[in-house]
């Protein structure tokens, strides 16, 4: 029988994409078993908290968030605070309809940023000097929260090995095949490539992973981190505010929130693409850094697939590990299991969207809701 020849680079790159994509998988079942997860039964939080809502044009959804936030069970002192960040389409006005005449709630309004202060951290700066909680939650007025989301979240943060601040991880809501392509890989990604309990235990600002959209902190924490001015000029401000805290000696996490929170991001393709390509070109650090990363994921997660079209059975089991990663991270997404299987086009689209992203910021031509970035 003769002797297999040399591989050529494509084969072996094709093998060594499968093997890091099986390596990453069987790194989500690890993180899955080891991730924080509240309580069916949380206990009453007898501690002051403040909700804290940054809202800018959002009347249509508002709504729903705000009869979420006032519905919430086991907080036995509660306040929820509303910044209108210079709406012009009447949320404030809605916020106050929904609340009626519970006192609990309170419409503050906003001031405009200073010159390189972005709108969201500076909302959510002027939100947390007024806040009366020893415990804070940030709450995209996107968001609908469970009636006990505030309590088991609180649980998430202060019990066992407490931190200083959580990400409780919402459950995405999507609308569109562009949304189904892109959201299923913002929890993807870090279930697949950090390890959270050694995350966890590190002081590293770069470990650090947070999402905006529900944020725990302990409010003293956050004041011996500097607060939110501290992070004011960063696109990424949760991930800005996280290692933050790391910085000033606090600990943070990520914990499963999918059952606590939904959040409907965006409304349509166009909104997704507004919103991905204003931030994008900040979660790698650099140039550098995002051409290394997309490098990766295309070896990784688009190499594979596209041998295993032409008959590569190492590409076939590489192809099928990605697969079977965004199956496993699926109750993060409201999309079905099915989806997982377009898990190539998937990485290939959110890598356009970095590009755009780059390309705009480059050209200085990104905005947000009316605000340059």
């Amino acid at each position: 029988m003769p002797a297999a020849g040399p591989r050529s680079p494509v084969q072996l790159l094709v093998t060594s994409g499968s093997l890091l994509a099986v390596a990453g998988t069987l790194h989500q079942l690890v993180n899955h078993r080891r991730l924080r997860r509240p309580p069916a039964v949380p206990p009453t939080v007898t501690v002051p908290v403040s909700v804290l809502v940054p809202a800018r044009d959002e009347a249509p959804r508002i709504a729903a968030t705000i009869t979420s936030l006032l519905g919430q069970r086991g907080v036995a002192d509660l306040e929820v605070l509303v910044l209108d960040d210079g709406s012009t389409d009447g949320t404030a006005e809605v916020v106050a309809a929904t609340a009626g005449a519970d006192d609990r709630l309170r419409v503050l309004p906003g001031v405009p940023p200073p010159a390189g202060t972005l709108g969201k951290p500076h909302a959510c700066a002027q939100l947390a000097a007024v806040a009366r909680g020893e415990v804070l939650v940030f709450v995209d007025a996107d968001v609908v929260l469970a009636p006990h989301a505030v309590a088991a979240a609180v649980a998430m943060l202060r019990a066992g090995d407490p931190l200083a601040l959580l990400s409780p991880w919402p459950r995405q809501a999507v609308s569109g095949p562009l949304a189904r392509l892109v959201q299923p890989l913002l929890a993807w990604s870090w279930l697949t490539t950090l390890p959270l309990r050694a995350a966890e235990r590190s002081a590293r600002p770069s470990m650090a992973v947070a999402n905006g959209q529900f944020l725990v902190v302990e409010a003293a924490a956050l004041a011996r981190a500097g607060g939110w001015p501290a992070v004011g000029s960063a696109v990424l401000d949760d991930i800005a505010l996280a290692r933050a805290v790391r910085r000033a000696g606090g600990r943070t996490g990520v914990g499963d929130g999918s059952a606590l929170a939904t959040c409907r991001m965006y409304d349509s393709g166009r909104d997704l693409h507004a919103g991905y390509r204003k931030s994008l070109w900040a979660a790698f650090g650099s140039p550098v850094g995002a051409v290394g990363v997309a490098a990766a994921l295309l070896v990784v997660y688009v190499l594979p697939p596209a041998a295993a079209l032409t008959g590569s059975r190492v590409g076939a089991a590489g192809y099928l590990a990605g697969v079977a990663g965004r199956v496993l991270a699926a109750r993060f997404t409201a999309t079905t299991r099915w989806d997982a299987v377009a898990h190539p086009l998937s990485v290939v689209t959110t890598l356009g969207l970095l590009v755009s992203s780059w390309v705009g910021r480059v050209r200085g031509t990104l905005t947000w809701k009316g605000r340059r970035m």
